[in-house]
């Protein structure tokens, strides 16, 4: 229930939604006995404060139909049916905070190579930084084939 989505098993799903259901209809009275009722059941204080405060409040209008289970296709290995189990209210995504970005002071070799002229700057930024920009592309790749090459060449880092 702290999860606004997760996927599972059909089975799985459609147990859970029940359960998730039956919780917030006992949510949404918002009293004592009730929290204390969803802290039998759920085993966890934190969850049941979660959601007397957060999940009940967006269905107070609601008298069910809490939860949907949506059927995402069958698994590989054994055949299942997997499922998506999510709330059908919308909750707010938290806004993530824009970092400023320092500018960055030149230091003394900089000036002085601004004052020697741009085309020798130029030049100089450009023979050096190929080779090593390559090595860095394919370094930045990550996943399974950045892993599989370091396996062939013997890299143990």
């Amino acid at each position: 229930m702290l999860k606004k989505r997760i996927e599972t098993t059909y089975a799985k799903a459609k147990e859970a939604s029940s359960f998730a259901e039956k919780m917030v209809t006992i949510a949404k009275r918002d009293g004592l006995h009730a929290r204390r009722l969803l802290i039998s059941k759920m085993a966890d204080a934190d969850i049941a404060r979660i959601l007397v405060t957060q999940i009940a409040p967006l269905f107070k209008d609601r008298k069910g139909g809490y939860t949907r289970v949506l059927r995402l296709g069958v698994r590989p290995g054994d055949g299942a049916q997997k499922a998506l189990l999510e709330w059908t209210a919308v909750f707010e995504v938290p806004k993530k905070k824009i970092q400023k970005k320092k500018e960055k002071v030149p230091s003394e070799k900089e000036k002085a190579a601004e004052k020697q002229g741009p085309k020798e700057t130029q030049e100089k930024k450009e023979a050096p930084t190929s080779k090593p920009a390559e090595k860095k592309d394919a370094e930045k790749k990550g996943g399974f084939l950045s892993k599989l090459r370091k396996f062939l060449k013997g890299d143990d880092q």
